[in-house]
């Protein structure tokens, strides 16, 4: 996965409030100029991973964000968010528009899988009394949803290709694996672990299973599609008693309980002038009565009481932070050319923040600067302490370091 081109997709079935959440999370709620991204095609956008900006740690009255934004000590950095076509039953068979779903599901790196929490939707889509559906049974649905689909298109033709690796005096099963698996965005590890975790390393292919064969796709879509449950509708009756238990019995999957309208409503009051929020924030501030009328007012002291004081939040930032530093495990580096400024060479300061997999090294970092930078690597100095450090140094959350290479000393 390229860390600076990281995408979520959000998937789940028709009528939980996924395009909603699309809409919620790529609403700017404060007038921006130059901003770092535009949409990108109808149903991709810009949302932003929200981090305490590294300008607040150093004492630095301010900072010039170029690739990400700054509000308020927050420094929010784009990631692109795609609203895929909605699920239902039978979606890997191609029911509903299943096949335009799975063509988009390939690309993203991590899904936010948006649930019914309050149980008011059918297995289609169909809203029925809250209550009605179980949202434990809907994520389980999806999820076989999307195993499935991983599973039919590897299973096609999977004799022959087992075979052909068996007998073909290859040594490296993962390469070939993880070429089979290369539309979906599997990488070599995945295809590793996955066999470790399966305990197929040492079997041959053609000795596997079905039922093997789709427990080791399942072990592969978690790790290249990992999964964010968003836990939608918070605000109406039973969900909250279904919160705890989708995190009860999903241990293995972490649940964000979110209303994506009610940070609709906020961002769009916050963009209006009405009142103060940013996204992720626990409440707001009214600024100006006189621009909502009773009505407005009403609706946002619900989301106040109901949402925000209840939940900490709308959930939206919450499960867009979730997916990107808890599930990706990404941190934040802010590359300079000037360590005494903390500045780019036009003397912007901490112009860019740059996402980058944990246990990444500064030749890594070089590199995702720019190709060139990492081939004449030469070392990194970190800002803060001035100190040298070598290719191998392992990049640690908020580090602003300057990348020295051949070329620089030119």
């Amino acid at each position: 996965m390229e860390a600076g081109n990281i995408l979520v997709g959000i998937v789940g079935k028709t009528n939980v409030g996924k395009s909603t959440f699309f809409a919620a999370a790529t609403e700017v709620p404060v007038k921006v100029e130059n901003r770092p991204f535009v949409t990108i095609e109808p149903n991709v956008g810009v949302a932003y991973a929200r981090k305490r900006c590294a300008h607040v740690e150093l004492g630095l009255p301010q900072c010039n964000p170029v690739n990400s934004l700054c509000i308020e000590g927050w420094r929010f950095i784009p990631v692109k968010v795609m609203d895929v076509a909605g699920l239902v039953p039978g979606a890997h068979k191609g029911r509903g528009l299943g096949n335009k779903f799975l063509d988009d599901l390939r690309r993203a790196d991590v899904l936010l899988l948006v649930v019914d929490a309050s149980g008011s939707t059918d297995p289609e889509g169909i809203p029925v009394k809250p209550g009605s559906y179980d949202p434990v049974e809907e994520v389980k649905a999806m999820v076989r949803e999307i195993d499935e689909w991983m599973f039919q298109n590897v299973r096609r033709d999977w004799e022959r290709f087992a075979r052909r690796v068996d007998t073909g005096g290859t040594l490296d099963v993962v390469g070939a694996l993880a070429q089979r698996l290369s539309g979906f965005e599997v990488s070599r590890l995945h295809v590793a672990e996955a066999l470790e975790a399966t305990g197929l390393a040492d079997r041959k292919l053609s000795t596997w299973s079905e039922e093997e064969l789709r427990t080791f796709i399942s072990e592969v879509r978690r790790r290249a599609k990992p999964i964010v449950v968003v836990a939608n509708k918070v605000d109406m009756p039973g969900a909250g008693e279904n919160v705890e238990r989708l995190k009860r019995e999903l241990k293995d999957l972490p649940v964000v309980p979110a209303s994506a309208l009610a940070e609709v409503l906020l961002r769009r009051a916050a963009k209006a002038g009405a009142i103060k929020y940013l996204p992720g924030d626990s409440d707001f501030e009214e600024l100006d009565a006189s621009k909502l009328d009773a009505k407005a007012r009403r609706v946002l002291e619900k989301v106040r009481e109901e949402i925000l004081r209840k939940w900490g939040g709308t959930g939206v930032q919450q499960a867009i932070n979730t997916a990107v530093f808890d599930v990706l495990d990404m941190i934040v580096v802010y590359p300079v050319e000037d360590v005494n400024r903390y500045s780019d060479r036009n003397g912007r300061v901490l112009p860019d923040a740059l996402l980058v997999k944990r246990g990444s090294t500064a030749r890594d970092l070089a590199y995702r600067i720019h190709t060139d930078l990492g081939k004449t690597f030469l070392y990194a100095i970190d800002a803060r302490t001035r100190q040298r450090l070598g290719e191998s140094y392992v990049l640690r959350e908020g580090d602003v370091i300057k990348i020295v290479a051949t070329a620089a000393r030119r």
